[in-house]
Formats: C-alpha cells, structure tokens, sequence
C-alpha cells in the first residue's frame, strides 16, 4: 500500500512571509511557516515535516511535488553535497543546509518516492498543499500564525506545538530531540544581513540553475513591470523572459562592483558577471524595489566588455 501526499510552499516575496503544508486528504494536512522566509525553505519543509509525522508508517511514501530544487535535493544532489561537506562543486555553501541535514536524517530507512508534478493545473492533492502553504504566508504577512492543521492522525497531538509556542522551522519537538531552529536566508551568527546584503544574495539567486529551474520563484523575485535592455539592445519584458527561461549553459560568478540606496524602497546594484574558463566578463546594473511582499527586481541591463 502506497501513502499519496503533496507538499507546497510559498514565498510572499521570497523572501517574506513564508509559509509550507503538506496534505494527504481532509484529515490527514498541516501547515506552518516564518515572518520571513523563501520558497524553497518552505518547499524543503513541507517535506521535513511530512516524513517525520509519517516516521512509523511501514508503507511506501509518495510525495507530489511541483518543485525541481526539493526532488533533486533529496534524489540527486544530496550525496555529493553530503561529500564536500554540504558544499557545491564551486566551493560555496550549500543553501538551507540544517533543514537539507535533517531531510537526509528523515529519509534514512525510509520507502520514500517523489513524483513532480506541474502546479496550478488541477491536481488535486498539489492544490490542496499550495492553497494551504499560501494562507500560513498570509497568516504571518499579517501578523498571526495559521492553524496548525490536524497532523497525521496518531501523532499529531504529540507533535504539535502548544498553543502560542513559536513554530520550528525544520519541524516540530520529537520526544526529547528537539530539531534547531533554522535561520532564514539572511541571518547570520552575529548580525542580521542589510537590504544591501539582501539585494545581492537576491541577485546571486537569480544566477542559480535550482532557482531558474523554478518559474514560480523567478516570478516571485521579478516586478510585475521588470524591464532588461539586453547587449544587443533589446528590451525585453518580463513576460518574454519568462518564456524562455531556463537554467544558465555556465556557471556565472557574480563580483559586485558597488551598492548603491537610491530611495528608501530603492537599490542599485552595479556588478561584473564573469562566465566561462576564458572568464568573459560583462557589467551589468539592477535595480532592486521593496514591495508588500519583499524586494523584486525591477529593471537589469547589462553589457559586454573589451
């Protein structure tokens, strides 16, 4: 016997208000989220919380999801990260690396198989999960946490938070194992990251092939009115861009040149792209606008040099 469920997330922003669920039927769901967080945390937490309320089910797990970035996460890209130290090829650390641990500890053991599927086209359990990891990011958008949901049946009641207890991101209290709490993608040790600091990791996402691999997180990080004269000098539209995107043939290196406040819901930010063993470079300007929802980039150009 096969366990079906589906788990979502959603980013207001991304990053913003943030929330996740997963959903087997009416009965059987739960949600929760951040004040501030990306999709992909949201993504990857969906499924943390799902294997571990399901931890002592004996029957196959299968996991609808509509993002690349979890399934590869898990089936593909984990083992060699797990090998450089949770790093990448390149050397640079891998993103939500506690909740990827704790994934990887979940799945130990486990008869787990994920299956994607396209969101926003009608299947039903991946609805459900998007609808509900939608309300839990308006639910801390506007200050309030979401309910819970039930959980899955016999654990539920043991695992859930008590009423008030600020939420863990990579999962509720197991027994007397309590998993950390996970950072969003600007904490740091000491102190928290500056818009400034926030508009260049947003840049360098943009750049990621998990991130271009994911259309519903590029829309999220483009304004509805994003703009981008190209080298040859064509303007293209965020629409256009859309439908051609795809992740980058090379890995690009991103070498800020400088960030600059333009308005208090304003940054430019000016930099050098360097692509390819020969390192072809080009300069490239983007201005970066804070929404309701969180910053987007509003206009790119970029061009050759030498």
């Amino acid at each position: 016997m096969t366990l079906r469920a589906a788990a979502d997330g959603s980013a207001l922003g991304n990053p913003g208000p943030a929330g996740w669920a997963w959903y087997v039927d009416e009965s059987r769901w739960a949600c929760g989220g951040w004040p501030h967080g990306t999709n992909n945390m949201g993504e990857l937490t969906a499924v943390l919380d799902l294997l571990q309320q399901t931890a002592g089910l004996e029957e196959e797990l299968l996991v609808y999801c509509d993002s690349t970035y979890v399934i590869n996460s898990v089936t593909r890209w984990m083992p060699g990260w797990k090998r450089r130290g949770w790093r990448k090829r390149d050397g640079s650390p891998v993103l939500n690396v506690e909740i990827l641990r704790a994934l990887d500890a979940a799945m130990r053991g486990r008869r787990v198989r994920f299956e994607w599927v396209k969101g926003h086209a009608g299947h039903d359990l991946n609805e459900a999960a998007d609808r509900l990891a939608n309300a839990a990011a308006v639910s801390y958008r506007e200050g309030r946490p979401p309910a819970p949901g039930p959980g899955f049946a016999a654990v539920a009641a043991a695992q859930r938070p008590a009423a008030g207890s600020a939420e863990r991101p990579a999962g509720r209290e197991r027994g007397s194992q309590r998993q950390p709490e996970q950072p969003d993608l600007f904490s740091h040790a000491e102190h928290p990251a500056s818009e400034e600091e926030q508009v260049v990791e947003l840049e360098r996402s943009l750049l990621r092939g998990e991130v271009r691999a994911d259309r519903q997180a590029v829309e999220r990080l483009l304004h509805p009115g994003w703009q981008e004269v190209g080298a040859s000098g064509r303007l293209w539209s965020r629409t256009e861009m859309l439908a051609q995107l795809a992740p980058l043939p090379e890995e690009v290196q991103l070498e800020v040149q400088s960030v600059e406040r333009v308005g208090p819901d304003a940054v430019l930010l000016v930099w050098r792209s360097l692509t390819g063993s020969g390192r072809r470079a080009a300069v490239r300007s983007s201005l970066w606008v804070r929404t309701p929802g969180g910053w987007q980039q509003r206009f790119h150009q970029g061009t050759p040099e030498g």
